[in-house]
């Protein structure tokens, strides 16, 4: 039995560098990957799309079970910090929107999606959103090294504290928005492309309410 588990470890550690690998040296794979990244839906459905999404079948909500629908809460006093060790507060961040997003280097998903969330930062600018590129690793040198590497305009944190469980469950791509008035307004969990033009007029009609 203890053979059997070491081997499915070994297999299961050997796909994750395999698929790594394959983003890293082949970009038309990488191109294949990103293009085929599920679409994302951070937007609270309306009252008149409630019966249709109690409607859904269970093979659909299979597909949707690791979209949390947007919440309307406050969110918590988080800290993380920067590569000089400047701390930032998500919950003394009003008048700003707050893009987070919590990812590794090791992470196939994470790295298939780190185009599209630069081309979203392109698009919409950072005048009045703040992206927060958080390495759960809290390795900062690593991290930036790869933005660096990959010029990915983003700026890289690190955890300075807890993180609670509302906002990472474990699974890692997530991505956390909070609103101008300080609330959760989206959480996804998994790879996505956040440059898709629903998206980003999402995140624009955001900024500009």
């Amino acid at each position: 039995m203890k053979n059997k588990i070491i081997s499915t470890s070994g297999i299961t550690l050997g796909v994750v560098i395999l698929l790594g690998s394959i983003l890293f040296i082949s970009p038309d794979a990488k191109s294949f990957i990103i293009s085929n990244l599920p679409e994302i839906n951070l937007i609270k459905p309306d009252k008149r799309e409630a019966k249709s999404l109690s409607e859904k079948s269970s093979s659909q909500e299979m597909t949707d079970s690791k979209m949390a629908k947007p919440e309307s809460k406050l969110a918590p006093s988080v800290l993380f910090k920067d590569g000089d060790g400047k701390t930032i507060d998500i919950s003394k961040q009003k008048g700003k929107v707050l893009f987070i997003n919590f990812w590794a280097t090791w992470c196939p998903p994470c790295i298939a999606e780190m185009p599209s969330i630069a081309k979203l930062r392109s698009e919409i600018g950072d005048k009045d959103i703040l992206f927060l590129m958080v390495d759960v690793d809290n390795n900062y040198k690593k991290s930036k090294k790869f933005m660096d590497n990959h010029k990915y305009n983003l700026p890289v944190y690190s955890p300075a504290g807890l993180i609670p469980s509302d906002l990472l469950s474990g699974s890692i791509p997530t991505t956390v928005i909070i609103d101008k008035e300080g609330r959760v307004v989206g959480r996804h969990e998994g790879g996505g492309d956040y440059s898709r033009p629903e998206v980003v007029k999402f995140f624009k009609e955001l900024i500009n309410n």
